[in-house]
């Protein structure tokens, strides 16, 4: 009988493996940090949802929607009706069907995060994965230009939290969609005169979407769209006004931003403030963070009429930044390891272990193999290795005597002495790595 085949992962979607999965842990710790700090509170959404939520929602002629879902039709019911599902390429049509739902902004906004897998049917590429992970903030029920500026300077807060240094901040004003119509007449007119140098995909949007033409990253096309007529000098007095705003709010704040005028964004559901945090340090994948106002999402999806605004940001590329950048990122190690002479000593240390858990010790215990738990040289080299700061010495000598020995392992190292068996409570504390 031949062996059973391998099964691998699916090409683009990775496993999060220790070591590293720890720096993604850290990552998620400090986010949850930045977010009680600014009093944002975390939702949960399916990672499925059905495919209209994001044809309507995202916008039918959006890339995403047009060539990068996941979406297939469900088993069909007794009745014969299938649902058509997609997994979510993005979160922030989820979280607003969600609070349209459930009815969550009865009682006035809500500061809201998110943190999980997304799925896009793309080409994997370094930072771009076909299962890849976001964390996001949105902000819902809240129309004034400090809640857009408050939403940037959270990202900024997040920033320096990591220690990420290099980073631009750019920012444009969509404005409303009466303005929008107008620059879309104004594009299609501008492109529509120089036909013969617009691409395939360009083409396609002309008529359809003319403001994504803007977001082309084909370097023959730059020259064309630098000339293109520009959305900010079809703004109103109110759309000026709450752009401004934002940037004094920015200003004070000492955060340095540009405004970039062919800065879009992907997705169909955006007005007004637009922006985008990008770094150098990656290469083509160089955006590591962005959002912006989406004031008709909410209708759109079958809610009462709200303002939103928020942010996404690329986990893999925040790790892949905090990297580049050097910022050293702590490794769980335990408190101390347990040694263990002989299977006789584990009844008499168990206990003990347990209750040092349960004082917050992080304890390690050895475990052998079928030939037994090893030497004791042996484990005190794998007592070593696992970065411990102690070993808890559970020999024949100490248990007779109702004792455990504590050696230390890195500061004074060598150093040891006798602890109560039975009461650990009285030393579990000294054992703490320190915060």
């Amino acid at each position: 009988m031949s062996a059973p085949t391998r099964i691998a992962a699916i090409k683009g979607m990775n496993d999060i493996l220790p070591p590293a999965s720890a720096r993604w842990e850290w990552l998620e710790d400090q986010v949850r940090q930045a977010m009680a700090a600014h009093a944002f509170r975390n939702v949960r959404t399916p990672i499925m949802e059905h495919t209209q939520l994001f044809t309507r929602g995202l916008g039918e002629v959006t890339d995403v929607v047009e060539k990068e879902m996941y979406s297939f039709e469900d088993r069909p019911d007794q009745h014969g009706k299938a649902d058509h599902l997609s997994l979510r390429p993005e979160n922030t049509a989820g979280l607003v069907r969600a609070v349209v739902e459930h009815n969550l902004l009865y009682d006035g906004g809500k500061r809201l995060y998110y943190m999980g897998p997304m799925f896009r049917r793309e080409r994997p590429q370094r930072g771009r994965y076909r299962q890849f992970h976001q964390i996001g903030a949105e902000a819902l029920g809240f129309g004034g230009p400090e809640v857009d500026a408050e939403l940037i300077l959270l990202a900024v807060h997040l920033w320096a939290q990591l220690g990420i240094r290099h980073w631009r901040l750019e920012l444009n004003c969509l404005g409303e969609p009466d303005e929008r119509r107008a620059h879309r007449a104004a594009l299609i007119e501008y492109f529509e005169a120089h036909a013969g140098q617009l691409d395939e995909d360009a083409r396609r949007r002309l008529h359809s979407n003319p403001l994504r033409i803007l977001d082309t990253k084909n370097p023959a096309m730059q020259a064309l769209v630098d000339g293109a007529p520009r959305l900010l000098d079809h703004l109103g007095e109110a759309s000026r006004a709450h752009f401004e705003a934002v940037q004094a709010v920015l200003r004070a704040a000492g955060v340095p931003y540009s405004i970039n005028p062919r800065l879009v964004r992907g997705l169909d559901y955006y007005n007004l403030t637009v922006f985008e945090f990008i770094t150098d340090s990656l290469g083509a994948q160089g955006t590591i963070c962005g959002g912006g106002r989406y004031d008709y999402l909410i209708e759109q999806i079958g809610g009462k009429p709200a303002p939103a605004v928020g942010w996404a940001m690329g986990v893999e590329r925040v790790l892949e930044l905090l990297g580049e950048e050097g910022v050293r990122v702590p490794e769980p190690v335990p408190d101390a390891y347990a040694i263990l002479p002989d299977a006789a000593s584990v009844p008499a240390a168990m206990p003990c272990l347990q209750a040092l858990r349960a004082r917050g010790v992080a304890v390690q215990m050895h475990a052998g193999g079928e030939a037994g738990l090893g030497s004791m040289k042996s484990q005190f080299k794998k007592a070593d290795a696992s970065g411990a700061r102690f070993a808890l010495i559970f020999g024949a000598d100490e248990i007779a005597a109702g004792q455990v020995t504590v050696k230390a392992l890195r500061d004074g190292a060598g150093a040891q002495q006798r602890q109560s068996l039975t009461d650990p409570a009285a030393w579990a504390d000294a054992l703490k790595s320190p915060a």
